[in-house]
């Protein structure tokens, strides 16, 4: 007679299934990431579209077809056609200046979006990490009082283990960081 209460086992997912804990998390940061992209100024979805647009292969073949059309209008090869900008063509490179100054404006705006974007998500990364690193230091404090209670002898020593069980002291930890930083080439 098994001890154990009857459990059935759940088949494992397959590649294509996910179990609740991963769907829930799937969709809290769908969730999150949908609401940045709302929370996103009209100046930032402008960038946003213009940018994503801009590297489309649609307008890299208008592009090639407008270079192209205006070279050979305004190098005399079409009779009947006079040339309105001769080479060196200072209109169009007047007109590609303008355009590539507007379009590194437009990337910046969006690439300062997602730097912010990033920054919030490491930050939230950071959250998470310190609160598993409090959780797992009361975890080895509470195993530590069960093998001392139960006088159960490990393979790790007890020095170890109140090492491991003690509350890391950040600030003590961020300047050891920053004093690495300092000094690239020292690393112990």
């Amino acid at each position: 007679m098994s001890m154990t209460p009857d459990v059935k086992e759940r088949p494992r997912p397959s590649g294509s299934e996910a179990t609740p804990a991963l769907e829930e998390n799937v969709q809290t940061i769908k969730t999150w990431e949908k609401a940045l992209l709302l929370r996103r100024s009209r100046a930032e979805q402008l960038s946003d579209w213009i940018t994503v647009a801009a590297a489309s292969t649609p307008v890299l073949i208008f592009h090639l077809i407008w270079f192209l059309a205006w070279i050979v209008a305004n190098t005399g090869l079409i009779p009947g056609l006079e040339p309105f900008d001769p080479f060196p063509f200072p209109f169009l490179t007047m007109i590609v200046s303008l355009e590539a100054i507007f379009l590194a404006l437009f990337v910046l705006s969006s690439q300062n979006r997602m730097s912010r974007q990033s920054d919030k998500r490491e930050n939230l990364d950071l959250q998470i990490d310190l609160l598993a690193e409090r959780e797992m230091t009361a975890v080895l404090q509470l195993l530590r009082d069960i093998a001392s209670h139960l006088d159960v002898r490990g393979t790790v020593t007890t020095e170890q283990i109140r090492d491991l069980a003690k509350k890391t002291d950040l600030q003590h930890l961020t300047e050891q960081l920053e004093e690495l930083e300092e000094h690239p080439g020292y690393n112990s």
